[in-house]
């Protein structure tokens, strides 16, 4: 069996998207798409799917936080309606793309390390 790498190097590998075997090859091909396999070791990463995992956690975390920035510009700031329809949209995308890269590296190391026995569930 294969030597897990240490705790601190696996959670730096998960965060920012290196394979969780090596911690060397990019586990990303596209923005948001994974690879097949890593490039370093070979690692199939077809095995492990996060499915909407990042997502889901970009709603829930997000939402909030967007909600909550929209209405402190507002009652700070006063700006008119047109301002808060093309502000919001676009920070949202943005940020919602920037958080999902991590959470879906993260979802994909968590996956590997704890289904590594082959088993699916």
């Amino acid at each position: 069996m294969e030597e897990p790498l240490p705790p601190l190097a696996f959670a730096r590998a998960a965060v920012f998207g290196r394979c969780p075997r090596c911690g060397q090859g990019r586990i990303f091909c596209g923005m948001l798409t994974l690879c097949e396999r890593c490039p370093v070791c070979g690692l199939d990463l077809t095995r492990h799917d996060v499915g909407d995992g990042a997502a889901f956690a970009a709603i829930f975390i997000l939402g909030p936080i967007i909600v909550i920035a929209a209405l402190i510009v507002e009652f700070t700031y006063s700006p008119p309606l047109w301002l808060h329809i093309l502000l919001w949209p676009v920070v949202t995308v943005v940020l919602a793309v920037l958080f999902m890269r991590p959470s879906k590296s993260i979802l994909l190391a968590l996956q590997y390390r704890y289904r590594q026995s082959g088993s699916s569930p």
